[in-house]
């Protein structure tokens, strides 16, 4: 899924973190729900101007950013 058109970065919006569509809800705050047990039928349930489609843009975006990060191994 190509997240660039949903998953917004505006400096004076929520301290520049990255949000859906540009709306204050960011994509920690999804992951955060989805953590929590919350289906992505809840959320958009609880969010009406989120889409099942913002919730994959939300995780693509996540696994995205998984692929980039770097473990230094404990000594």
């Amino acid at each position: 899924m190509d997240y660039r058109e949903l998953i917004t970065v505006e400096p004076g919006k929520r301290g520049g973190k990255p949000c859906v569509r540009g709306l204050r809800i960011t994509v920690t705050d999804v992951l955060e729900y989805l953590a929590s047990g919350m289906t992505p039928e809840q959320i958009v349930e609880d969010f009406p101007d989120l889409t099942l489609e913002d919730i994959r843009a939300c995780l693509a975006f996540a696994a995205d950013r998984e692929r980039g990060l770097t473990v230094v191994p404990h000594p």
